[in-house]
């Protein structure tokens, strides 16, 4: 009797080491499964995202606006006289409209405009004080109004890893990919794109790269340009059979809440067509 009971404890001993090995084997493999949805992490820092991402003396300012459907023609020519007005007072406001577009392709009926400030917060604060006392702007401002339904302002950083935005010519498209992370992934989203942009070079597609400062939090605007619809399927492809693309991809995918994609095509005043 006592010899089949230690028969039947070292059977049981075995079962569960067998059982044992087996669990550990199976979490070996879904920690290794679980760890490529993982972010790479960087140490923690006591200096501010924006000043390890970007120059902070350059602000853009991308004003959205959703323009009444009968409405666009006039509006666009409102809007052309104001560039126009700016331009003539550049000396002392310190900015730029660097593009103007329209979107073809997501929220119908809007346009955007992105403008380039030098020196900081500073020259944003003295061209409005400028502009909100120029009857003349005041009047174009008060005008435009009855063409909007509604509209948005952000202000932006650049992001240090992308290319310098340069005006581009002949036809283009651009897409406008808009992310809304989880607050506190920025650093983590600008530490694996600093990586992903070298897949996205070899057509001169990558446009502007911006992550928001005031207005919307945690969004971030990836901008490029394309000939066509056609050749943006066929860059974008092209990526994708680049090895590493697809890795740079699966580490940024769990940093998003939201996605938001726009085919924009510049308007005749823009800067970059």
């Amino acid at each position: 009797m006592m010899r089949l009971r230690n028969l039947l404890t070292v059977a049981n001993n075995k079962s569960f080491t067998m059982r044992s090995n087996l669990t550990t084997d199976n979490y070996k493999d879904s920690a290794s499964w679980f760890s490529k949805l993982l972010v790479r992490k960087i140490e923690p820092t006591k200096e501010s995202h924006s000043r390890m991402l970007s120059d902070k003396e350059i602000i853009y300012a991308l004003h959205t606006h959703n323009v009444r459907p009968d409405s666009m023609s006039e509006y666009l020519k409102n809007y052309k006289t104001t560039v126009s007005l700016i331009n003539e007072k550049k000396a002392n406001l310190s900015c730029k409209l660097v593009a103007s577009w329209a979107v073809q392709v997501g929220d119908m009926d809007q346009t955007l405009h992105l403008w380039k400030y030098t020196g900081g917060f500073e020259k944003i604060d003295q061209a409005k004080e400028d502009l909100w006392n120029d009857p003349e702007y005041l009047k174009l401002m008060q005008e435009r109004s009855k063409f909007l339904r509604s509209r948005h302002l952000q202000y932006l950083l650049a992001f240090s890893y992308w290319p310098k935005i340069e005006s581009r010519i002949g036809k283009n498209i651009y897409e406008m990919r808009s992310y809304r992370l989880t607050p506190g992934t920025m650093i983590e989203w600008g530490n694996n794109w600093a990586r992903a942009i070298n897949y996205r070079k070899h057509n001169n597609e990558a446009f502007a790269g911006f992550f928001s400062q005031i207005g919307r939090l945690y969004n971030v605007h990836h901008i490029w340009c394309y000939n066509s619809l056609q050749d943006r399927k066929e860059t974008r492809e092209a990526a994708w059979r680049s090895p590493g693309w697809d890795e740079c991809v699966a580490y940024t995918v769990p940093l998003i809440r939201e996605m938001h994609c726009r085919v924009l095509a510049p308007t005749d005043f823009s800067p970059t067509q």
